[in-house]
C-alpha cells in the first residue's frame, strides 16, 4: 500500500458504537468506505458467512468488530474463517477490536492472526458511551443504573478516542503486529461515573449494585435470551473483578494527545441531548 488513504476499507458492524465512528472518520479522510451491516447497502452479517466474501472482495483493509463480543463462544472460529476469506479476497490489513483483560478474546485474536494479513489489535476498556448509547442510557433516564460492578474502578475510554486509534492503524504505517491497549486517563467506580452524569445533566441518578444473576434477570426482562444474558452477566463479573483497574498510555502513544476524561464526555453528551427524555 503506497498511499494508505487511497484504499478501500470494509468496516464490519458499520452501524455499531465504534463502527459508525470509524466510517465517519475514514469518509472525512477521503477513504473509500464500505459500511457493512445486516440491512445496509453493503450486506455483512456475522451470523451469515455467505455475506463475508462479497463484502470483503476488492477491499484493501478491514476493521473487524465482532458481534456480540470477541470473548463470546464461537468467536475464534468466526474470526479465523473471516481472516481466511479476507486474505483470499486480497485484503492485506486487518484491525481487530478486542476487549481489555479478556482471556477468551486473546484466543480469538490469535485465531485471526493465523490468516497472515497485517494485523493490529485494539483492546479497549469499558466505553464511556455505554451510558449514552444503549440500555444504560435508559437507566440514566429512569434515574437508576443497575450493574454488577460493586465498587470496582474502571478506566473508561471514550469511543471517539478508540475510533481515532483504529483509523490511524488502518491508514498509517507502523501499526502492523502491534496491540494497542486503550483506557481513559483515570479510574472511576460506577457510583462515581453516575455521579458525574448526574452533575452534568442535573438529573437525580443513582447507581444500584446488583449481583450477576440479578443482572441476568434484568437483561432477560429487556428481551435478551437467557443463555446470552447469563453469559454477559458472567463476563461483566470477570472483567470487573479489579484486574483491569489500571490506566495505560495507549491513546497518547498512538495519537500524541491525552485521552478524553469522563467529565468532558459527560458534559458533551449532556449538551448534545443524549440524556433528554426523547433519547435512546
Amino acid at each position: 500500500m503506497t498511499n494508505l488513504k487511497q484504499q478501500t476499507v470494509l468496516v464490519t458492524s458499520g452501524t455499531g458504537k465504534t463502527g459508525r465512528r470509524v466510517v465517519e472518520r475514514l469518509t472525512s479522510l477521503g477513504v473509500t468506505v464500505r459500511s457493512g451491516s445486516r440491512r445496509g447497502a453493503v450486506k455483512f452479517d456475522w451470523e451469515d458467512e455467505s455475506t463475508w466474501g462479497p463484502a470483503l472482495r476488492g477491499a484493501d483493509a478491514a476493521y473487524v468488530a465482532y458481534y456480540p463480543d470477541l470473548a463470546a463462544p464461537g468467536a475464534p472460529e468466526a474470526v479465523r474463517t473471516l481472516g481466511r476469506i479476507a486474505v483470499e479476497n486480497g485484503v492485506r490489513r486487518l484491525v481487530l477490536l478486542s476487549g481489555r483483560g479478556e482471556p477468551e478474546a486473546v484466543v480469538a485474536e490469535d485465531a485471526l492472526r493465523e490468516c497472515g494479513a497485517e494485523l493490529t489489535v485494539v483492546r479497549g476498556s469499558f466505553f464511556a458511551q455505554n451510558f449514552s448509547e444503549g440500555p444504560m442510557a435508559e437507566g440514566v433516564l429512569a434515574g437508576e443504573v443497575a450493574f454488577p460492578a460493586g465498587d470496582t474502578a474502571e478506566p473508561w475510554v471514550d469511543a471517539d478516542d478508540l475510533a481515532d486509534v483504529v483509523v490511524a492503524a488502518l491508514t498509517e504505517e507502523g501499526h502492523a503486529g502491534l496491540v494497542h491497549e486503550l483506557t481513559g486517563p483515570r479510574l472511576l467506580t460506577f457510583a462515581e461515573v453516575v455521579a458525574e452524569i448526574a452533575g452534568a445533566t442535573g438529573r437525580e441518578v443513582r447507581y444500584v449494585p446488583v449481583t450477576g444473576p440479578q443482572y441476568a434477570r434484568l437483561l432477560q426482562q429487556y428481551g435478551m435470551p437467557t443463555a446470552e444474558a447469563d453469559w454477559l452477566a458472567t463476563l461483566f463479573g470477570t472483567l470487573l473483578d479489579g484486574h483491569n483497574a489500571a490506566t495505560t498510555d495507549g491513546v497518547k502513544r498512538v495519537l500524541g494527545r491525552e485521552p478524553k476524561d469522563f467529565t468532558e464526555f459527560a458534559r458533551e453528551a449532556a449538551a448534545a441531548g443524549d440524556w433528554t427524555d426523547h433519547a435512546g
